[in-house]
């Protein structure tokens, strides 16, 4: 199943000059649908909002109130100029030309809600059907009491924590291959023996380069292990796989989850066009068999696979998602 929440986040829409393609997930709809041999043909595979919702009660199982409620007050703007790092030190902006925008940035944030709803949904729509691949979520970079790297909420902790609190689930799995560090996601549950996540990214770059120390002189929390972590360093592709495959055997010491969530990330491609990928550059076939690994290792176990598109830009984003699909769909 393939879960779409149609008219997605477009950030052009608020000014804001980050390079995600507003149209990856319509070309990726495009391409699994082109063709008279079209690997959609003749199956429910497309799904769209169900009616599922996150809500403050949500957000608060994983957020810290204060954090939660500036984004439903008055300094909502300013929380995404922070979240999207859309400041420079100087005051100046970074990556943002209000004057260009067609709406403000209070409903970017309500637009992150009903996106954040989709992984939820995503979720529930895996523990019924087996895997569900949702074409948006991920925001790995989500902290108990700030965000950044373009991520406001946990929408991944968040989920869990949901179905956790409704009974659905008890155990889950992260499996982050996004190009970044899942930093977020891995000092959420640090203290959390009922998930365990395994992040495969980056040697060097963005967060791991961050202050070790954050501006209250707290230890860094983007510092906090993964209970699995695959550093790749810049010329290291070539092990990328085999160090997959490793940690894949390693995860499954831990007891049998009755949920994974993976955080499918296309910014190791070769060409991504966000700068601070530019140590990672896997092959459209790597990244391919990369998410054929992880998607074999969870089916022989019969684990519910929940899938979130995450990290992914420029032009050619929309690239890997479609190839993983179609030769999936077409099994």
């Amino acid at each position: 199943m393939v879960l779409h929440y149609p008219g997605g986040i477009d950030l052009t829409e608020y000014g804001i000059e980050i390079p995600v393609a507003p149209d990856r997930t319509q070309q990726v709809l495009d391409a699994l649908t082109a063709g008279s041999d079209s690997v959609a043909d003749g199956a429910e595979w497309l799904s769209g909002p169900d009616g599922s919702t996150i809500g403050r009660v949500d957000l608060l199982r994983v957020h810290a109130p204060p954090y939660v409620e500036r984004g439903f007050g008055p300094g909502v703007d300013e929380l995404m100029i922070e979240v999207f790092e859309l400041r420079n030190d100087d005051g100046s902006y970074h990556r943002y030309n209000p004057g260009a925008a067609k709406k403000p940035l209070s409903v970017l944030f309500d637009g992150w809600i009903r996106w954040m709803s989709g992984t939820y949904q995503c979720g529930k729509e895996a523990l019924r059907n087996g895997f569900c691949f949702y074409l948006g979520g991920g925001a790995h970079h989500g902290h108990y009491d700030f965000g950044h790297g373009f991520c406001v909420f946990n929408d991944i902790v968040t989920a869990i924590r949901k179905l956790q609190a409704e009974g659905s689930v008890t155990s889950a799995w992260v499996i982050d291959v996004d190009a970044h560090k899942g930093d977020g996601t891995a000092a959420l549950t640090a203290d959390d023996p009922a998930v365990t996540t395994l992040s495969v990214h980056m040697a060097h770059g963005w967060p791991l380069d961050l202050p070790d120390h954050d501006r209250l002189g707290r230890p860094a929390p983007w510092l906090v292990p993964s209970t699995i972590d695959v550093p790749i360093a810049a010329g290291e592709e070539s092990e990328y796989l085999p160090r997959l495959r490793r940690a894949l055997t390693t995860l499954a010491e831990s007891p049998r989850p009755d949920i994974v969530y993976v955080v499918d990330g296309a910014d190791p491609y070769e060409h991504d066009e966000l700068p601070s990928t530019a140590s990672l550059r896997l092959s459209l076939q790597q990244l391919l068999e990369r998410d054929e690994i992880i998607h074999s290792f969870l089916a022989t176990r019969a684990i519910p696979q929940a899938w979130l598109m995450s990290g992914g830009y420029g032009r050619r984003a929309w690239e890997p998602f479609a190839g993983f699909l179609s030769a999936t769909m077409a099994k």
